[in-house]
């Protein structure tokens, strides 16, 4: 999800469930790591960007796991892949890929030409040889050996470089994208018109207080700033808002999850986030190899992690309803006031995996989805062809869909959809079969015979913003806010939420 993107253990609410007594939740101890650690490497036309300085390399080990990275694809396309990476204004050497690439196979045909020869060795001294001989043979074998481990041992360490390097390199992007900063991107749709309003227009912050429905400064002592309390009519609905969501994008074919929010630090580099870098948006649970999850596209992407799908099974269509947790590093000012910008937040992800040849069309199916939801409610928004570098390292494209926001006075960003083709299945090992290719007999290569699905994300609801657009857009001149017609049944019926007699 494009949202920028906390502290507790949260409660597992399914969003189809009936209100039910929550239980305490348990304190956890937390940090943001500021040591840079490697992020997983993935394939060129996919693979994670970080920004590490030459320096970081000092302090980053050596990649606990590796993806299938298509080096010699890099090769053949050094002069693509690196436009693409000055495009997206990523901080990437591929010249230093090839390189790396390069001394790796020469060194690899070095250890294979060697191993040759010992086993050439090998072989004659299983027969009859005169002592002087065989002690020649004894000799040569010895130092075989001891150049192998040699080389083997370099072998070792140019992997390890290569797949620290490759990390560096963002996916490919997709051809129509507009090249530039965000100023670039251009708008794909323009839904509605803003309300215009006959009286003074307050934000959703005076609005909350007013119908005593948020606590931030309660909150604020309790957990720090940017966290919350909603209160009254604002949980109904937050809890309308899920249900919703949910039920309106299962009419659609997608499966419905509730998902773990703390997962392995693995996966979350898998998925191309960055667990433990400086400015990190990901929060670390000390001790351990678990992060909170920003997005349930993360533990949504780790379900058929290391498997192969038969291709009669695709497309895999899911509708997650997490909690989500974001440090917010580096985010400050008027624009992060209430609810826009918080660490803590409920979600609603949808998460595809498909055929490559399928995945454009399935990324128009989903942000075709997320303007029938806003648009069912009444809302003005805009939807955006991202430029290159408002990309996130696994996005090929993505799409923003910005809504307008009467008591900021601004358009701000609800929704996101992005298609991350075979980025993110290169890494977490996600692999399907054509049903035209035959299994491999026992002993060979599974992945013979496979190919990497294309995956899917976007946000059906994040929570908090789409509460802010609600209460500013519906607000009357009582003070009161209309609740949308579509949401009515999944709040009791509720119409309208009134201030409370003082």
């Amino acid at each position: 999800m494009g949202l920028q993107w906390c502290l507790s253990s949260t409660l597992k609410l399914s969003p189809l469930s009936i209100l039910r007594p929550i239980s305490q939740s348990t304190k956890i101890p937390l940090r943001r790591s500021l040591l840079v650690r490697a992020l997983s490497a993935a394939t060129v036309p996919t693979t994670i960007a970080s920004a590490i300085t030459p320096d970081d390399y000092r302090v980053v080990k050596a990649p606990q796991w590796k993806a299938a990275i298509d080096f010699k694809w890099i090769r053949e396309n050094k002069e693509a892949v690196a436009a693409n990476v000055k495009n997206r204004n990523f901080n990437a050497n591929i010249d230093l890929v090839v390189e790396l690439y390069d001394k790796l196979m020469n060194v690899q045909k070095e250890v294979e030409g060697l191993r040759a020869e010992r086993n050439v060795v090998a072989n004659r001294m299983k027969g009859k040889l005169e002592p002087s001989e065989r002690q020649k043979l004894v000799e040569e074998g010895k130092n075989l050996k001891e150049r192998l481990v040699t080389l083997e041992g370099d072998l070792l360490k140019l992997t390890d470089e290569l797949q620290q390097e490759a990390q560096c390199v963002p996916n490919m992007t997709h051809p129509d994208v507009p090249v530039g900063g965000e100023d670039c991107s251009t708008i794909r749709k323009m839904v509605g018109k803003p309300r215009e309003f006959s009286f003074f227009v307050k934000d959703h912050v005076q609005l909350g207080k007013d119908l005593n429905i948020f606590d931030f400064d309660a909150a604020a002592e309790v957990s720090g700033s940017k966290f919350y309390y909603l209160k009254n009519e604002a949980v109904m609905l937050e809890l309308g808002l899920i249900n919703w969501a949910v039920s309106e994008v299962m009419k659609r074919g997608f499966t419905p999850l509730t998902t773990p929010e703390i997962v392995r630090s693995s996966v979350v580099e898998k998925c191309g986030f960055q667990p433990r870098g400086t400015n990190t948006q990901v929060y670390s649970i000390e001790g351990s190899d678990q992060c909170l999850i920003g997005t349930a596209e993360i533990p949504v992407g780790g379900i058929h992690m290391d498997s192969i799908i038969p291709e009669l099974s695709l497309p895999l269509k899911y509708v997650a309803f997490s909690h989500c947790f974001r440090t917010e590093a580096g985010a400050a000012g008027a624009a992060t006031r209430g609810l826009y910008r918080v660490h803590q937040f409920s979600k609603v992800e949808m998460f595809i995996l498909c055929r490559p040849e399928e995945s454009n069309s399935f990324h128009k199916e989903l942000i075709e989805i997320e303007e029938d939801l806003f648009s069912s409610l009444g809302l003005h928004f805009k939807t955006l062809d991202m430029a290159t570098e408002d990309l996130g390292a696994p996005a090929y494209r993505k799409f923003d869909v910005e809504a307008w926001m009467p008591g900021l006075g601004r358009y701000g960003e609800i929704s996101s959809a992005s298609n991350c083709t075979d980025y993110q299945s290169r890494r977490l090992g996600i692999r399907y079969r054509p049903e035209s290719s035959v299994p491999p007999k026992k002993g060979k290569g599974s992945s013979a015979s496979t190919q990497f699905v294309h995956t899917l994300n976007a946000t059906a609801c994040a929570v908090p913003r789409m509460i802010v657009c609600l209460l500013e857009n519906y607000q009357q001149q009582d003070g009161s806010v209309v609740i949308p017609e579509p949401l009515r049944p999944f709040m009791g019926g509720l119409e309208i939420i009134t201030p409370k007699s003082k």
